[in-house]
């Protein structure tokens, strides 16, 4: 009788402890900042190219289970520039937020050390630029959803005998849809008198395309702290309504990385 109930408490303590590791789930979490150049255009406002330099911070989050070969990642990306015009007399301001969020599918080689993955992020950017010298049509609004089909490799490595990780990742266009006035019609026109002019516009790769990569090197600071440096390129265009839009910006990144796991109960 005793050895009954000796085996059932040691089944049950096995049991609870599988189940813990299959609900346990790995997070990697990353904050950086950037600065880098910024290149705009926006026909609605200007013919003019405008050139300048941005700031911008990136928030990484990938949660994963052990043994399985999805995860989910989501970013956050807020950026905001000022830019000016060849002749150095008019200057434009630019800001955005950019959403990401998508599922990723993962195949692992060389003993674990390279990691790649494949799968679609949605996206969805927020944003603005505001012309100074404009009276009547000074800023324009940005909005576009979108669906972004995604790759990353991770290599890991050590050196100097610390572990470090390589990271390539890059996003495409598929498709989505946009918000953007068309030629010659202002604001006042679109909120004030609801005159709809084919304002919302439905997008592929064609019409907006769009680059994002990012490529960053990790090297461990202890076991859940890593410092992580690279570089993130968005080349964000579109040409609809008769009008042509571009923001390109590119950052050098710094930031710190956080791992940690979480146990569902």
């Amino acid at each position: 009788m005793k050895f009954k109930v000796l085996f059932f408490a040691l089944m049950s303590c096995a049991t609870a402890q599988a189940q813990s590791a299959d609900s346990a789930k790995v997070i990697y979490r990353s904050h950086m900042v950037g600065i880098g150049g910024t290149d705009v255009l926006d026909t609605y406002l200007s013919e003019e190219h405008f050139r300048g330099w941005g700031v911008s911070f990136l928030s990484t989050v990938e949660r994963k289970r052990p043994g399985r070969r999805w995860s989910t990642l989501v970013e956050h990306e807020a950026n905001l520039s000022v830019a000016s015009d060849r002749a150095n007399t008019h200057r434009e301001m630019e800001g955005a937020y950019n959403f990401y969020w998508g599922r990723l599918r993962g195949w692992k080689f060389f003993n674990e050390r390279l990691t790649l993955q494949a799968g679609a992020v949605g996206t969805a950017s927020l944003g603005f630029i505001y012309h100074a010298s404009n009276g009547n049509n000074p800023a324009q609004g940005r909005f576009h959803l979108n669906v972004m089909p995604t790759a990353v490799a991770a290599y890991r490595f050590k050196l100097f005998r610390k572990p470090c990780m390589a990271r390539y990742e890059i996003n495409l266009p598929l498709a989505g849809v946009m918000f953007s006035p068309n030629y010659g019609q202002s604001y006042y026109e679109i909120f004030s008198r609801g005159n709809y002019d084919h304002n919302i516009v439905f997008t592929t790769f064609v019409s907006a395309p769009e680059w994002r990569q990012m490529l960053t090197l990790d090297a461990a600071l202890s076991r859940s702290f890593t410092l992580r440096i690279g570089y993130l390129g968005n080349i964000q265009q579109s040409k609809v309504n008769n009008l042509r839009q571009h923001i390109w910006t590119h950052r050098f990144l710094i930031g710190i990385t956080k791992q940690f796991s979480v146990v569902r109960r």
